[in-house]
């Protein structure tokens, strides 16, 4: 047997038993728990387009579990409760809370550069994860998975501080711990003048060392910052929480 048939034995036999632990059963389709674990780097046949599934049916299960939680919420708390939970920061948490760093397959760059580690790949991976089970379990398994793994900070979710915007939350947040404010730098804007679609970024330096950002997107220059200043503040979040 060739060593590469033994490696991919190997393997798929870790990604077995990991994949028991986190679901608390046996896996129906390996090889979509294997791409979802692979990442672009690494083969052709990666996790993007899972990830993209992924996306979606993760906003789906939270937008339902918030609007069921909190039957007085508006629109726009709702939204910002779950952007603050879906954004980069808390998702790749959920990767690092069940080990999926160890278990991501990496081209050779990625590898030396300590890839597992950064946090748009363990979200991105999270997301991918989300979308295999629906696919192979269906949208009751995907939903029982994530809110299990979202249980804790569903729990301390607190809707009436959604009164006040993300921006202002951030920068009271960055304030009260004596950072710098953040920077919001406006990455273009596509579509026709009455429909455009603008794209911010958000950038936060801490004075530990570090840069945080986030993407933005929105029908106006206003929406996209504070889409973005919610996706830095749940990474702060998820950070001093620890």
């Amino acid at each position: 047997m060739a060593a590469s048939q033994v490696n991919d034995g190997a393997r798929d036999e870790a990604l077995g038993a990991w994949l028991r632990a986190v679901l608390g059963r046996e896996p129906l389709r390996l090889d979509l728990c294997r791409a979802a674990l692979t990442h672009r780097s690494a083969h052709h046949d990666n996790n993007e387009r899972l990830e993209f599934f992924g996306d979606a049916v993760l906003g789906m299960v939270m937008a339902e579990e918030l609007y069921r939680r909190f039957p007085g919420a508006t629109e726009g708390t709702l939204s910002r409760l779950r952007a603050g939970l879906v954004s980069t920061g808390p998702l790749a948490g959920v990767g690092v809370a069940i080990g999926i760093g160890p278990m991501l397959r990496l081209g050779s760059g990625e590898l030396r550069s300590g890839g597992f580690r950064r946090e748009s790949i363990l979200a991105d991976a999270t997301e991918a994860l989300f979308g295999a089970i629906y696919l192979q379990d269906g949208l009751e398994a995907a939903r029982a998975l994530i809110l299990g793994l979202y249980a804790r900070q569903l729990e301390e979710l607190r809707p009436e501080a959604e009164l006040k915007d993300p921006k202002t939350l951030l920068q009271e947040l960055l304030q009260g711990r004596g950072e710098a404010l953040p920077v919001y730098v406006l990455e273009g804007a596509t579509g026709d003048p009455h429909e455009q679609v603008f794209s911010v970024c958000c950038e936060v330096r801490l004075s530990a060392g570090g840069e945080l950002r986030a993407p933005g997107a929105g029908s106006s220059r206003r929406r996209a910052e504070q889409e973005a200043a919610a996706g830095v503040l749940g990474q702060l979040q998820q950070r001093w929480r620890r």
